[in-house]
C-alpha cells in the first residue's frame, strides 16, 4: 500500500516564510547602519568633550529676529527663537500652498485658452519658472521687483491699494473688533449654506433628472451675498500715509516675506499648472464631446465634467509639489527672512552646538512633510471612485 504524500511545503520554499526573512534581514541591517552612525556621532562628541545635550534651548538667545507675529524680545530664550522662526515658516508654507495652488491651476487651465496670445505667455511662463533656479527667481523678486519698487525714501502706492517702502508692505486689513468677527462667522455660515445647496442641486442632477435652476440661483445669490459681506462687513483698514510719510493702517509685511512668497508662488505654480495640464489632458475626449452633445459650454464643461475627473490624477502629484515648497522655504536664509532655518543657523553660530541644531532641522521638516503627505493622502482617498 503506498504511503500518502506529504503536501506540507518546507520552509525555505514557503514564500511567505522567505518574503519575512528578508525583511527581518533588511531592518537588523538598517538599525545597524544607525546604530553605527549614532555610536559615531557619540564618539565625535565625546572627543570635542562635549554630549549630546539640548539644555541649551532654555539658555538667553541674545539675537534679534527681524518679523515675527508673536512676542519676541532679544532676553527669551532660544528655544522661543526657534518657535518664531518655525511660526514664521509655517505661515510662508501655509499660505504658500493657497497661492501657488490658485497660480498653477489657472496657468494650467489656460494651457487649453482658445486665445493664441493668452496660451503662448502661460507657456512662457511655465518655461522659465520651471527650468531656472529658484534661489535665482527669489534674488530676481527681492533684489529686482520689491527693492526696485521700494527704491527711494518715501513710500510708494501701487495699484492704488498698496503701499510699498524699504520698510515693507502695507496692505489693506480689517480692523480688528466685534464686526469682524461677526463678518466671518455670517461667511462660515454662508458656506455651510452653499455645500448644502450644492448637495442639494447635485442630488437633483444625478437622482431626479432636473435641471437645479432653482438651485443654481440660491448658489449665486449666497456667493453675492458672502462677497458683500466681504467687502463690506469686515471693516477693512486700508493704509495710508500722514504728513511725515509714516505709513498708517492696514498690516504690514517685509519685503523678504513677498519675495520668499511670491518665489514659491510662481516657481511652484509652475509645476502644479503642469500637472494640472496633465490631469485634464488625461479626461477622453469622448467626455468633451459628450458634455457638449448636451448643450454645455465651455467653462461649464470644465467645471462640471472634466476637472471633477481630472482631480483624481492631479490630487496624488500635488502631494510631492506641496512637500518641495516646504522644504524649497528653507532658502529664505538666502534673502533674509527669518525662518526656523535662518533663526537656527544664528543660534548655531552663537551656541555651536551643530548637531542638536541639525537633528531640530532635520525631525521639523520631516514631520511637516509628514502631516502634508498624510492630509494629501486622506484627499485622493476620498475624491476616488468607490465600486458599489
Amino acid at each position: 500500500m503506498a504511503e500518502p504524500l506529504d503536501d506540507k511545503t518546507p520552509l525555505w520554499r514557503d514564500q511567505r516564510f522567505t518574503g519575512l526573512v528578508f525583511q527581518a534581514a533588511v531592518l537588523v541591517l538598517v538599525v545597524g547602519i544607525a546604530g553605527v552612525l549614532l555610536a559615531n556621532m557619540v564618539r565625535n562628541l565625546q572627543q570635542l568633550g562635549r554630549q549630546l545635550d539640548f539644555g541649551f534651548l532654555r539658555n538667553q538667545s541674545g539675537f534679534n529676529i527681524g518679523e515675527s507675529i508673536l512676542p519676541y524680545q532679544p532676553n527669551d530664550t532660544y528655544g522661543w527663537a526657534l518657535v518664531i522662526g518655525l511660526v514664521n515658516t509655517l505661515r510662508l508654507i501655509l499660505i504658500g500652498f493657497v497661492t501657488a495652488t490658485v497660480i498653477g491651476t489657472l496657468s494650467g487651465l489656460a494651457s487649453f485658452s482658445s486665445n493664441w496670445l493668452l496660451r503662448h505667455l502661460n507657456l512662457i511662463y511655465i518655461e522659465v519658472a520651471r527650468n531656472t533656479p529658484l534661489l535665482l527667481q527669489l534674488f530676481f523678486w527681492y533684489f529686482v521687483i520689491f527693492f526696485g519698487l521700494a527704491q527711494g525714501a518715501e513710500a510708494k502706492q501701487v495699484l492704488g491699494w498698496f503701499l510699498i517702502s524699504k520698510k515693507g508692505i502695507a496692505l489693506p486689513w480689517p480692523t480688528p473688533g466685534a464686526s469682524v468677527w461677526g463678518g466671518l462667522l455670517a461667511i462660515a455660515l454662508l458656506g455651510v449654506v452653499a455645500y448644502l445647496t450644492w448637495r442639494w442641486r447635485r442630488w437633483l442632477l444625478e437622482e431626479k433628472g432636473q435641471h437645479g435652476r432653482l438651485q443654481t440661483g440660491l448658489l449665486l445669490g449666497t456667493a453675492a451675498i458672502a462677497l458683500g459681506v466681504f467687502l463690506f462687513g469686515l471693516g477693512w483698514s486700508l493704509p495710508r500715509l500722514d504728513a511725515n510719510n509714516n505709513i498708517l493702517g492696514g498690516v504690514r509685511i517685509s519685503l523678504e516675506y513677498a519675495a520668499m512668497l511670491a518665489g514659491l508662488t510662481f516657481y511652484t505654480g509652475a509645476f502644479i499648472a503642469e500637472i494640472v495640464r496633465g490631469g485634464i489632458a488625461s479626461v477622453s475626449k469622448g467626455q468633451w464631446e459628450a458634455a457638449r452633445s448636451l448643450g454645455l459650454k465651455g467653462g461649464l464643461t470644465m467645471a462640471l465634467v472634466v476637472l471633477p475627473q481630472a482631480l483624481r490624477v492631479i490630487i496624488p502629484s500635488l502631494n510631492g509639489q506641496y512637500m518641495n515648497l516646504a522644504k524649497n522655504s528653507s532658502l529664505a536664509l538666502a534673502i533674509g527672512y527669518p525662518d526656523i532655518f535662518a533663526t537656527g543657523q544664528t543660534t548655531q553660530n552663537q551656541t555651536g552646538r551643530a548637531v542638536e541644531i541639525v537633528l531640530l532641522w532635520a525631525i521639523t521638516y520631516l514631520l511637516v512633510n509628514l502631516i502634508i503627505s498624510v492630509v494629501m493622502n486622506q484627499l485622493n482617498r476620498t475624491i476616488q471612485i468607490r465600486e458599489r
